[in-house]
């Protein structure tokens, strides 16, 4: 059986909460815990100052008006979805036929995180694996997990260049 992929949901304005509490509610009832497995609505923190000086942090929704919703697609989950109060339909090139997200949209919207386990520490030998610099060696100067990087130190050109690479695209050189 194929991954379940993320699909969007389009809904009125000011109803993706109810979309997305109706939805989870619908897979509860019917036991479709397997066939439709997330709902999500991507929010970002946003904190405002206000004329007064008082800061104000509240979340703001990313995409108004649309739901991703994470699902085996079939002709069942379609109409679970459709029929929901509130939704227009997925978008794609017609509402009957959804395109899915990428996995590179999916992890540029932070809807799902990958987990990347480094085996190398700040002051480390590793080999780039990928790009374009791919084979050179470098030392690792800097990792931020946060932004899924690591900056590496490399010798181009008889001068050490700070590089700043993905954490998963580097690897330990055996000493």
């Amino acid at each position: 059986m194929a991954d379940a992929k993320w699909y969007v949901v389009h809904t009125y304005s000011g109803y993706e909460n109810t979309v997305k509490a109706t939805i989870e509610k619908t897979v509860e009832t019917r036991h479709l815990q397997d066939q439709i497995l997330a709902v999500s609505i991507p929010l970002e923190t946003v904190t405002e100052i206000t004329e007064s000086g008082a800061s104000k942090t509240y979340d703001r929704k990313i995409f108004p008006g649309y739901v991703l919703v994470k699902m085996f697609y079939s002709d069942d989950t379609w109409h679970v979805i459709k029929d929901v109060r509130g939704v227009t339909g997925f978008v794609g090139t017609s509402s009957n036929d959804p395109i899915p997200l990428t996995e590179e949209e999916v992890f540029a919207m932070g809807v799902e995180k990958r987990e990347i386990i480094v085996n190398y520490n700040v002051g480390d030998n590793v080999r780039i694996l990928d790009g374009p610099l791919s084979s050179f060696t470098g030392i690792v100067e800097d990792i931020d997990v946060d932004k899924n990087l690591v900056s590496v130190v490399v010798s181009m050109f008889g001068r050490e260049t700070p590089v700043e690479i993905p954490l998963d695209q580097v690897e330990v050189v055996s000493q």
